[in-house]
């Protein structure tokens, strides 16, 4: 199968372009860059240049493969978060329209976070409309000829090379001189280590039946007080107790989601694809340490 990624040579993006060419897929990668494009090409990937706003350059990309991965999000700045689902959006509208009627298959990655605040997600919970992440406008390609799907990833996607939440939650910690989380901290993130992640998406474009979403959920629930603990002993910092809104104060967009209760389960989705975490969880990846280089 020859597969169009987009985010190809992001943090997700780039292990699933490694996990389709081992699995002996092609590869055709997103590249808004002479760096990115040297970097798929050093993997092995064909090169589709172009970026989110350039809508040809998609529509072109969908059109040369058997089927497409969107991994692409403009994580830029975490305040303009409206944009960025803008932008996504017009993406998903362009990679559906053009794989309309083909049968081929459509996974894009959307976000867990907020799904079901306070108990445990699943596969079965549907995004309300107001909804920024459009996973369900990707579903509705369906209904016309595309095999489509979503991978719904946690607020911490692992491993080395992260520049997700974990790092900012770092960075806030070092800049403040101590890690805060909020009230008892007992509210859970879910996670999942890129690799797993990664192998879920090849299968979801092998395999996955349309309209079928799915959870790329290695920890169901970690306490966020765990994860601040782990921090601030690798920073050598105090951690400390603060209200929900003084997290925020103090850690920003990210401190918005670590006062979530979040947790997510994937028992649907390693029924239906036999997919089972491999790697290490969060936790044990923070002790590793690489996070504190």
């Amino acid at each position: 199968m020859r597969v169009f990624v987009t985010g190809a040579t992001g943090f997700v993006g780039s292990a699933a372009v490694r996990e389709l060419l081992d699995a002996g897929h092609q590869v055709l990668g997103l590249a808004r860059s002479d760096a990115s494009a040297a970097a798929l090409t050093a993997v092995g990937a064909e090169v589709q240049r172009g970026s989110l706003q350039d809508l040809d350059s998609l529509r072109a990309g969908a059109a040369a493969a058997d089927g497409v991965i969107h991994c692409a999000f403009k994580h830029d700045d975490f305040d303009d978060f409206a944009s960025a689902a803008e932008l996504d959006r017009q993406a998903i509208a362009v990679l559906g329209e053009t794989l309309a009627g083909t049968g081929r298959p459509f996974v894009a990655a959307s976000g867990l976070a907020g799904l079901a605040p306070g108990r445990l997600a699943t596969e079965e919970d549907v995004v309300g409309p107001d909804s920024p992440r459009h996973s369900e406008t990707v579903l509705s390609f369906a209904e016309r000829g595309v095999r489509a799907s979503v991978v719904r990833l946690p607020p911490s996607v692992h491993g080395e090379g992260d520049k997700g939440f974990v790092p900012a939650l770092i960075g806030a910690a070092r800049k403040r001189g101590a890690v805060v989380y909020p009230e008892q901290g007992t509210n859970r993130w879910c996670s999942v280590h890129r690799l797993d992640a990664a192998r879920l998406f090849r299968l979801a474009v092998e395999s996955a039946p349309a309209g079928s979403r799915l959870h790329a959920i290695g920890d169901e629930g970690v306490p966020v007080r765990e994860i601040a603990e782990v921090i601030g002993r690798h920073l050598e910092l105090p951690v400390n107790s603060v209200s929900p809104q003084e997290a925020i104060e103090a850690i920003g967009f990210v401190g918005a989601i670590f006062t979530l209760d979040a947790p997510a389960s994937a028992a649907r989705t390693g029924k239906l694809l036999d997919w089972h975490p491999e790697q290490v969880g969060l936790i044990a990846d923070l002790e590793a340490g690489h996070y504190f280089g």
